[in-house]
């Protein structure tokens, strides 16, 4: 039996306010890791550049409205990961993390989405977390 296999792009922002404080969104129930923290970002529609995705997910997750920096990193891994159904999958995810600096809005959570609530969290803090994989990578890049 062939496992499928399926590819996820997509683009994440790593933001420090003046307190040098990282903002996080914690996994609801749509997700595989519900109460996790991760970095605000999700999933590059088709025909989006990353940038773009980056910066729209940031809206949809917190409210807020930056300007991106830095491309930080590309990740490209693979791995099994359970569908909807519970169906092993082979996923290949490709994950773009851009330094970004917060312009306008004002933090809020988003409703019926994979995310509700969106912080802001010191280094010690946000180690305490559970955090995905995502988030690491964020807070290695935002304080190393």
């Amino acid at each position: 039996m062939t496992v499928p296999r399926l590819q996820r792009i997509a683009a994440y922002v790593v933001c420090l306010d003046t307190d040098q404080r990282l903002l996080l969104c914690r996994l609801t129930s749509l997700t595989n890791r519900p109460g996790a923290w991760t970095l605000p970002g999700g999933g590059v529609e088709f025909g989006e550049h990353p940038e773009a995705a980056a910066l729209r997910e940031l809206a949809e997750e917190t409210g807020l409205e930056a300007q991106l920096g830095a491309l930080l990193c590309v990740e490209s891994m693979t791995g099994p990961v359970r569908d909807e159904e519970g169906t092993t999958i082979e996923m290949h995810r490709i994950r773009f993390l851009y330094a970004a600096e917060i312009s306008g809005g004002t933090l809020r959570f988003e409703v019926g989405g994979t995310s509700d609530r969106a912080q802001w969290f010191t280094q010690a803090e946000a180690a305490s977390l559970d955090l995905v994989d995502t988030a690491l990578v964020g807070m290695r890049l935002a304080w190393n």
